[in-house]
């Protein structure tokens, strides 16, 4: 689905704004999961996993029907509504897994940090620039040695060149010290989203 210029999508909404266009639309970015999600959980074995800016679900649905725990964690009360809805089509088991929540990565302090996460997934969440680094070390801090962080962000979008993209350096910059990138690679942007290239990141917060 390829998004036109004037698509409010892309510029920077708050909570309010996020309602109104999920109100506006089914499902604004469909009901299929990330593919770097897909591909990067597939030969794990299901935790704990929080899900930032997980908009209407589609990750955190995925997670759960691999036995994930998934703290699903956004701004926007009709987006989480929506999702909670999509997910009431899963079966019982899948839907005890999913735990809603309502906050903002860049200012609320990580939901039910005890025990620390095994997963975390950063998707296509693109808060102002001056609070991105303390949002990603907010992640990065909740998971457990050996826990994953799982991050894709819109490098260059095509279609929208006033985007506060993310770049590798900006990325790099905001990891903890004990955290080690394992992969990182560049691929074109989901179709949903438009054109241009997307960073896909693969991170391992160290054993002591």
């Amino acid at each position: 689905m390829s998004e036109q210029p004037h698509d409010p999508r892309h510029r920077r909404l708050d909570a309010d704004d996020w309602d109104d266009l999920h109100r506006a639309a089914e499902l604004v970015w469909g009901a299929a999961p990330t593919t770097w999600v897909v591909e990067q959980t597939a030969a794990l074995p299901p935790g704990r996993a929080l899900d930032a800016g997980c908009g209407e679900g589609a990750d955190s649905i995925y997670l759960a029907t691999r036995g994930w725990q998934v703290t699903a964690w956004d701004f926007s009360r009709v987006g989480l509504d929506k999702a909670a809805t999509v997910a009431s089509r899963a079966p019982r088991t899948v839907r005890a897994r999913l735990h809603w929540t309502l906050g903002d990565v860049t200012v609320d302090p990580v939901p039910e940090p005890e025990p620390p996460y095994d997963l975390a997934v950063w998707s296509y969440l693109h808060p102002a620039p001056d609070g991105r680094a303390a949002a990603i070390a907010k992640l990065c801090d909740a998971l457990t040695p050996g826990g994953l962080l799982i991050l894709s962000v819109h490098e260059r979008l095509d279609e929208h060149p006033d985007l506060a993209a993310f770049g590798a350096t900006t990325v790099s910059a905001a990891l903890p010290a004990d955290m080690v990138v394992e992969h990182v690679e560049w691929r074109d942007s989901d179709p949903r989203h438009g054109t241009g290239v997307d960073l896909a990141l693969r991170a391992r917060r160290r054993h002591d």
